[in-house]
């Protein structure tokens, strides 16, 4: 076998050479196995088009997969919710049960479920291919609905091809989106946060908890309905507006999809659907995740493998998302999920310990995911850094498009909890920001929603903390406030100026949205005040909210208007510790200056660079930012020979106020 290209990039992968043949040949030899006569695993994973409800020519047909049951009936408001030869459901070869009804058997909105009965018992499921599921108010019982509405959604952009250069996301969730203390819906979203995320400049939104679950405090972490979007937000016609006005915008749309686990739930879920333990899950002690509470998929199983695959192709199929951002990957990756794990060096990641059957499903699953749509994007939230993991299959990694740089908030947490302002690192940090495996993509973001839920704390509020809710208002500012927003928009700047892929940001972080996320629990009264965003904070222009917002905007213009951004090198140019000073270019364009220094400020500071005028396009310092406007932007620098023979770098001398960063441009050589 010829060498595999991950192997030829990485040397020190040579002692597990056989390991990552034999992960590459198992995805080769499974998706032959599942494929067989048909042309492609695209054609293979069409089981949405199979099973579930759906309306045929003359009536319905109803299938699901339950080798264990005994009987199954449809039961529900068609028939008063009894049993009844009517509905019953037939059995056909390797345990799949279909039922075909009349056309006046079933209407619009009706709620149903399956009666499923196995041998020791019997018991209602929601079947596990359903498309829609919907939560009585009162009794708050979970039902299948009928979904056949005489209007079908008709998509007015049918191809849409995502920017990615670079990829720039914006974290959000549907119901937590809206100012009012309730859950959002999904065309208050589309007309009202879209427009927001369209003038920020970002081009990708990522939606959680979109896969219904149960319980809404779950973050959309507990899926019981894998096909279902969740209808607390609204219906599956307004869902697809959303995304279409998305794309028309020209933002892509992708989500969170969540295959490393599922809800234990029995009635509404996957938990016992034919009456064992076993039927999508493993069984024994692999079978419950020991620390989400929740049920592991066998990926050994063909039958699971159909249902994950079809899941991935139905989401781009139906809705046309654009890809996906795969939730708790290192979880699934290995035996132990990870916990506990140091992975320290490359012998941890082979040491017996892999998930190969989980592996071999991920390597699908991407596979499948470029079959369906070349354009597509996959990302893998994975915190153990598998080498491979976002390299393509052919050159013998997993096939992700990109992998969340999981280090990096954990970073961040570090140096604003345990390092006093005098002692911050700006050459450690670039080092931490930049040290990545040169072939893999990554996305890079100082926090995302985990840094802000309730038990943590968001980055502002750990470097403000009780002061903004006092002193937010122009004018109005304490010491902890100047610094607490300039230390945010250093961050912010220093993170996404060192991207080699996309950068992310969570719905409201931008302009440092006050204090944490708490979804509706016993524990606060059942309160939405934690769980939605304060938009009038950012549109009001008094407030530093509206400044932060504003810097957020040019910083993306940066990333999002220069020309291949992404593929541009990072070169370190300045590295001073004692000053606290870093200057670094992308390319032969843009300069990046910092200066980390809690009080000391810098006239006439020296640094060698490229040749050429220098324009500054950005300062932190900016008084429409938030800052002091200590520095005049309109100045162009040039640089001066250093009478050094052969030194073909220049000295720049420029201004540079404490805690403070710019970022300028070439104009001329």
């Amino acid at each position: 076998m010829e060498e595999l290209k991950l192997l030829q990039n990485d040397p020190w992968l040579a002692p597990y050479k056989e390991a990552i043949h034999g992960r590459y040949a198992y995805a080769l030899h499974k998706e032959q196995a599942l494929v067989q006569e048909m042309n492609s695993l695209a054609d293979f994973a069409t089981g949405y088009l199979y099973f579930g409800l759906h309306k045929i020519s003359d009536g319905w047909v109803m299938r699901e997969w339950a080798p264990n049951a005994t009987e199954v009936f449809l039961v529900g408001d068609c028939n008063n919710w009894q049993t009844s030869e009517e509905y019953r459901l037939h059995r056909k070869e390797n345990g799949v049960w279909e039922g075909i009804f009349k056309e006046d058997a079933l209407k619009h909105q009706q709620l149903y479920k399956l009666f499923v009965c196995w041998n020791g018992g019997c018991g209602e499921r929601i079947p596990a291919w359903v498309r829609r599921v919907v939560q009585d108010e009162n009794t708050k019982i979970f039902s299948a609905q009928v979904w056949n509405p005489e209007q079908k959604y008709t998509f007015k952009v049918n191809q849409f091809v995502p920017n990615k250069d670079p990829l720039v996301i914006y974290e959000c969730h549907i119901g937590m989106a809206t100012e009012e203390e309730k859950v959002g819906s999904y065309l208050e979203f589309r007309d009202l946060v879209l427009p927001r995320i369209k003038k920020a400049g970002y081009n990708c939104i990522q939606i959680m908890a979109i896969q219904e679950h149960p319980y809404y405090g779950s973050f959309g972490y507990h899926v019981s309905n894998y096909f279902a979007a969740s209808s607390r937000f609204g219906t599956p016609e307004e869902l697809k507006s959303l995304i279409d006005t998305a794309h028309e915008m020209g933002i892509a749309v992708i989500m969170d999809i969540v295959h490393s686990h599922a809800v234990k739930n029995e009635t509404e879920g996957l938990g016992r659907f034919d009456g064992t333990p076993y039927q999508y899950f493993h069984d024994g002690p692999r079978r419950e995740h020991p620390a989400w509470d929740s049920l592991c998929f066998n990926y050994g199983k063909h039958e699971v493998l159909h249902f994950l695959l079809s899941n991935c192709k139905f989401w781009m199929d139906e809705y046309k998302f654009d890809g996906f951002r795969f939730d708790g990957v290192t979880s699934m990756l290995y035996l132990s999920h990870g916990l506990g794990e140091s992975f320290s060096g490359y012998a941890d990641y082979y040491n017996g310990n892999q998930d190969g059957d989980a592996i071999c499903y991920l390597t699908l699953a991407n596979k499948l995911i470029h079959q369906v749509n070349p354009n597509a994007i996959s990302i893998a939230e994975e915190m153990s850094g598998l080498p491979g993991l976002a390299n393509k299959f052919e050159d013998g990694g997993i096939g992700f498009d990109y992998r969340m740089a999981m280090g990096i908030p954990d970073l961040w947490i570090k140096y604003i909890k345990e390092y006093t302002d005098e002692n911050w690192k700006p050459g450690h940090l670039f080092w931490e920001l930049t040290n990545r495996r040169y072939d893999e993509k990554t996305i890079s973001y100082a926090e995302s929603h985990d840094q802000a839920l309730v038990g943590d704390k968001t980055i502002i509020f750990r470097l403000i903390d009780a002061d903004m809710y006092w002193h937010m208002e122009k004018g109005h500012s304490t010491y902890m406030v100047d610094r607490g927003v300039a230390l945010h928009k250093m961050i912010r700047l220093l993170t996404a100026s060192t991207i080699n892929g996309g950068y992310l940001n969570f719905m409201g972080n931008e302009f440092g949205h006050p204090e944490w996320i708490d979804f509706p629990r016993q524990g606060n009264g059942w309160s939405y005040k934690y769980a939605r965003r304060q938009w009038s904070l950012v549109d009001n222009p008094n407030y530093l909210y509206h400044s932060l917002a504003m810097f957020d905007r040019g910083m993306i213009d940066i990333l999002t208007k220069t020309d291949k951004f992404q593929d541009s090198g990072v070169y370190k140019y300045w590295d001073h510790s004692g000053d606290q000073v870093l200057a670094f270019a992308r390319g032969g364009e843009l300069l990046f200056v910092f200066n980390f220094h809690p009080y000391n400020s810098f006239t006439d500071y020296g640094m060698l660079v490229d040749k050429g005028e220098y324009e500054v396009v950005l300062n932190t310092d900016a008084k429409e930012y938030g800052g002091f406007g200590l520095c005049d932007d309109s100045i162009r620098h040039f640089t001066i020979p250093t009478n050094v023979k052969g030194e073909e770098k220049e000295w720049i001398k420029l201004y540079l106020p404490s805690r403070t960063a710019m970022v300028l441009r070439k104009v001329s050589k």
